[in-house]
């Protein structure tokens, strides 16, 4: 995995994290266009995220990397980018990716001390 942003439902990053620090800013740049991309997807599918299935998969790939998407029912964003050379990535596990994301993110904003629409903090 290259790059996890989580966006709030404004189109703000709530975190943002990379493995590749040379790349941050290419990588930002994929998942602002990867943005217009959910935007469609949530238009054409009618309120994607008031259905049952939150996973948009693939949104778009480059030369270097595949974007994917999932929005929860909250409208956050989820976007990961992954290095198109890691072809043993499977859909279910970038699936499994999203549902863990998932589970950390509502685990962190359940927190007490979280106030709403703040950014994220991870060590």
């Amino acid at each position: 995995m290259s790059f996890v942003a989580v966006i709030g439902k404004d189109n703000a990053p709530m975190y943002l994290t990379t493995s590749d620090m040379e790349q941050e800013l290419d990588l930002q740049y994929h998942v602002h266009a990867a943005l217009d991309v959910v935007e469609e997807k949530c238009l054409i599918g009618k309120g994607v995220p008031e259905s049952k299935e939150l996973y948009l998969g693939l949104l778009y790939s480059t030369e270097n990397h595949k974007i994917y998407g999932f929005v929860t029912n909250s409208r956050v964003k989820f976007i990961v980018v992954i290095d198109s050379s890691n072809v043993a990535l499977r859909e279910n596990e970038v699936r499994a990716i999203f549902r863990n994301l998932h589970i950390l993110y509502t685990d962190a904003v359940c927190n007490p001390f979280y106030i709403p629409g703040e950014s994220l903090t991870s060590k």
